[in-house]
């Protein structure tokens, strides 16, 4: 896999006193792979930069040597493609594979612990790797030597280059990192907002750029008369979807192509495409037919086409690689020229994958009512209903039970699913669900289907994300799901009872993850959007309520919208039963029965408790009650 990243970049790293060793070093790595610093070890706390300054040496060595092949992978990731290899006797194409590459990137080598099979791998790679002058770059949350049961020769390995740590950044660069942001986005932020986020010591980048989005947002989403955005910064865009007929015609296209005139030394140019794109395993045929030619093509052209038949092969197996590793030996991932054979193989899996689980539909953007307490979150989901991927991603929803945290989260996920909008899988379900089919998957031995269930999703809505808290395989899944999200461009969304940075046992790389998009919080509806919520469900069951009955119905504090809409069908099917309209009295007898023994909480929960053809009789060596119908 060739490193194709364009976010993590030298030129939009801030750079200062914590973490200037480690980009001068990062910047000499990628400017002569293999020749000083190898390997490069990069150390530091979660949400520092050593995922960015790891992107940037491949983003800025591919650029200087566009024949460089580089390898990026987190840990974690390679742990599970050595365990698939071995399952499907492909241990040497992937080995092979890595051997082959330039500049091999490995993200988070702390979680080499308890893995000695993968550390052996990684020691005869390493030693292949150095003695014939390719480059290693690693990253760690803590020192090498640090780093719990690894294998003493690896660690001397790793000793053998250079070892740099990023620390927390100072109040200077936390000023000019929230600058940048700033800038990136087209806005405009007063320096006094800005000097109060920097002044938060102990606070990382991510955690700093969740700050910043909560800012923003409450400017723009919050205050109308605010000073609005100097202009809109367009999301980047989402990799080229399958189908829709731009490779279609890439073969017919290239013949086209190859009959322009150009000057005669452009032919050179094919010649070296041929050998460079060749002598990193793709199949270059139609690049050495438009250089036999006997008249020079468009080369300009051509290899536009050419690159961009690439990356699009370079997603299909992405994806194929995610439902069946045993994919990676297919050669026509390699070839421009087999594109629609390739798509087909990722059709196949695909429609062989369950469908991701779907939000509930009766759970819609139309059916929530606009309060104080909720506006800043629904106007945000707005935002990322009209722009997924842009702004707000991951979009974290937080609340206590009954807030409305759940119903919007699905109104997002039935929204960005409509059919009548532009084409997207959705994956909508409860972390409790996404842990248990991860139980299941590993009982049955389907991860790979499993994780492939949700990888494939466009949009992924998890809702009660505090669930999979402690739980270490679900949060590593989680992990490596929000990574190939931030990788494609697809949109994130959960739902939480507190901050993610609140949550006991939730590990660091997840809470970081999670905390670089926007955090908004739901509070229990007011009066004013608890009349609001009364008034729409009875509405939506046919009664139209008088504003004495709403506002009787709404009364109570601390009710969540769940309450009240179980209030309101327990005042509807009292109405249908006696065939009565809903009114003031009837509320008040189901709401305020007549026989001081039934509990309010029953007669709420249920009509029955609070009919008059009820008695009750007393167990007072119970000292309970037993309710009775009369027949």
């Amino acid at each position: 896999m060739t490193y194709a990243g364009a976010s993590h970049r030298f030129d939009n790293f801030i750079v200062g006193p914590a973490n200037r060793l480690a980009v001068a070093a990062a910047r000499a790595v990628a400017e002569g792979p293999g020749a000083v610093y190898n390997p490069l070890v990069i150390y530091g706390g979660s949400g520092l930069g050593k995922t960015h300054l790891l992107g940037a040496i491949g983003a800025h060595a591919t650029h200087l040597d566009p024949a460089l092949q580089v390898e990026v992978l987190a840990t974690e990731e390679l742990v599970r493609q050595l365990a698939d290899a071995v399952a499907t006797g492909q241990l040497a194409a992937l080995t092979g594979r890595l051997q082959r590459s330039d500049l091999l990137l490995l993200d988070d080598i702390q979680f080499l612990t308890g893995h000695p099979e993968t550390q052996q791998v990684l020691l005869r790679l390493f030693n292949a790797l150095q003695e014939a002058g390719q480059q290693i770059v690693l990253t760690s949350d803590r020192p090498p030597h640090e780093i719990p049961d690894v294998d003493e020769r690896l660690v001397t390995r790793l000793a053998g280059g250079l070892t740099v740590d990023v620390a927390a950044p100072d109040y200077e660069t936390r000023l000019a990192i929230l600058d940048a942001k700033c800038r990136e986005r087209g806005i405009t932020v007063g320096r006094e907002q800005l000097d109060a986020l920097a002044l938060r010591d102990g606070t990382n980048v991510r955690e700093l750029q969740g700050q910043l989005n909560r800012l923003i947002a409450e400017r723009e989403l919050l205050q109308p008369g605010g000073a609005a955005p100097t202009r809109m910064v367009t999301p980047a865009a989402a990799p080229a979807q399958r189908g829709g007929g731009e490779f279609d015609a890439f073969v017919s296209r290239l013949t086209a192509a190859v009959q322009q005139h150009v000057e005669p030394a452009w032919k050179t140019r094919l010649g070296d495409a041929i050998e460079r794109w060749g002598a990193i395993g793709w199949e270059t045929g139609v690049l050495r037919r438009a250089a036999a030619l006997p008249e020079a093509p468009d080369v300009d052209g051509l290899l536009a086409m050419y690159e961009a038949a690439v990356e699009h092969l370079r997603l299909l197996e992405r994806q194929a690689l995610a439902i069946d590793p045993a994919l990676g030996a297919q050669r026509c991932f390699r070839d421009p020229e087999r594109v629609r054979e390739a798509e087909a193989i990722v059709d196949r899996l695909l429609a062989a994958t369950a469908p991701p689980p779907q939000p509930d539909p009766s759970l819609t953007r139309d059916g929530l009512a606009l309060g104080n307490a909720n506006q800043l979150a629904v106007r945000a989901a707005d935002v990322v209903i009209a722009e997924p991927s842009g702004r707000y991603n991951p979009l974290v929803i937080v609340g206590p039970p009954g807030s409305g945290k759940t119903h919007l989260l699905h109104a997002i996920a039935n929204a960005l699913a409509d059919p009548a909008g532009p084409h997207r899988r959705v994956a909508c379900t409860s972390a409790m669900a996404f842990s248990e089919e991860l139980i299941l998957a590993l009982r049955d031995d389907t991860v790979d289907r499993w994780r492939a269930r949700y990888r494939s999703a466009d949009v992924i809505c998890l809702d009660g994300i505090e669930f999979v808290a402690g739980k270490q395989r679900s949060q590593e899944e989680l992990f490596h799901l929000l990574n190939s999200v931030r990788e494609f461009g697809k949109q994130v969304v959960v739902t939480c009872e507190v901050a993610p940075g609140e949550l006991p046992r939730l590990e660091d790389r997840v809470r970081t993850r999670l905390e670089e998009g926007l955090v908004v919080e739901l509070r229990p509806p007011d009066a004013s959007l608890r009349e609001k919520l009364v008034a729409r469900f009875f509405h939506a069951l046919g009664d139209e309520a008088e504003p004495e009955v709403i506002a009787a119905v709404a009364r109570d504090e601390g009710r969540s919208a769940a309450d009240l809409q179980r209030m309101v069908r327990a005042i509807h099917r009292t109405a249908a039963e006696a065939g009565v309209p809903v009114g003031p009295a009837l509320v008040h007898r189901v709401l305020e029965p007549t026989t001081a023994a039934t509990p309010r909480s029953l007669a709420v929960a249920d009509p029955f408790f609070a009919s008059p053809e009820k008695v009750v009789a007393d167990w007072p060596d119970v000292g309970a009650r037993l309710h009775e119908e009369l027949r």
